[in-house]
């Protein structure tokens, strides 16, 4: 895609309010971006090679669908958190470390991608988002789930392949939480409390590939309470 492509790609997004510049091997932000008129909704830069998103993204601030995954994003720029109408951020296949407290700011998000990253903290600034559905941060380098999390109001949290080794106790707190995805961590199965197993609103825990075996998880104090959850929704499905 020249830059005649890009500008007439601008152009119609002028009127469409959607604007897809993917796969471009683009390592800056396209410049005439910078003076965008305020008019997209849906930005999609993914599969390029940016290293930083600029200041002026912050400027678009009707977008409600941003995609910059499989980029060479090692940080996500703060401005991201003027984006007051954002609805679904896609940062898959980056190289993030961390991120912007102002994400907090962003009340509208719905869904959040962040699997493989670099990330080493559990990102807290989420925790609150009362839109917020879904969260994940598989594929990372977490080691832990901290307290906050009992502030998330997702229906389903992927920490698949992580470092985690120790899981708050207050994700049973989180008032609206169903699928809780832990495959391939370092859990031992006495981070599984009964309060966990007994009192959340978790009713599918996905769990092999950690320090245990099935028959450990099975015997825990607050299994059966668990698998009652577990066998209602099934049959609810069928």
């Amino acid at each position: 895609m020249g830059n005649k492509q890009i500008k007439q790609h601008l152009e119609t997004a002028q009127k469409t309010g959607i604007l897809k510049i993917s796969l471009q091997r683009l390592q800056e932000f396209p410049p005439q971006l910078k003076a965008y008129p305020n008019v997209l909704k849906t930005l999609d830069l993914s599969e390029n090679r940016f290293e930083r998103v600029p200041d002026e993204l912050g400027n678009l601030t009707l977008l409600k669908h941003l995609n910059l995954s499989g980029n060479r994003l090692v940080e996500l720029n703060e401005v991201v958190g003027e984006l007051a109408k954002l609805e679904v951020l896609l940062l898959m296949d980056n190289l993030l470390t961390k991120l912007p407290k102002t994400l907090a700011n962003c009340s509208h998000l719905k869904t959040v991608n962040l699997s493989n990253n670099q990330l080493k903290e559990f990102p807290t600034m989420l925790c609150g988002l009362k839109q917020l559905d879904v969260l994940d941060l598989s594929r990372n380098r977490i080691t832990e789930v901290p307290s906050e999390v009992g502030g998330l109001y997702v229906t389903e949290l992927n920490l698949n392949q992580n470092q985690i080794s120790s899981l708050a106790e207050d994700v049973a707190n989180c008032p609206k939480l169903k699928t809780l995805r832990l495959e391939e961590n370092c859990l031992q199965a006495v981070a599984f409390t009964p309060r966990i197993l007994k009192d959340s609103k978790i009713c599918n825990l996905a769990v092999d590939g950690n320090l245990f075996n099935s028959k450990q998880f099975t015997d825990l104090d607050g299994y059966d309470v668990y698998m009652e959850r577990y066998t209602a929704v099934r049959k609810k499905m069928f």
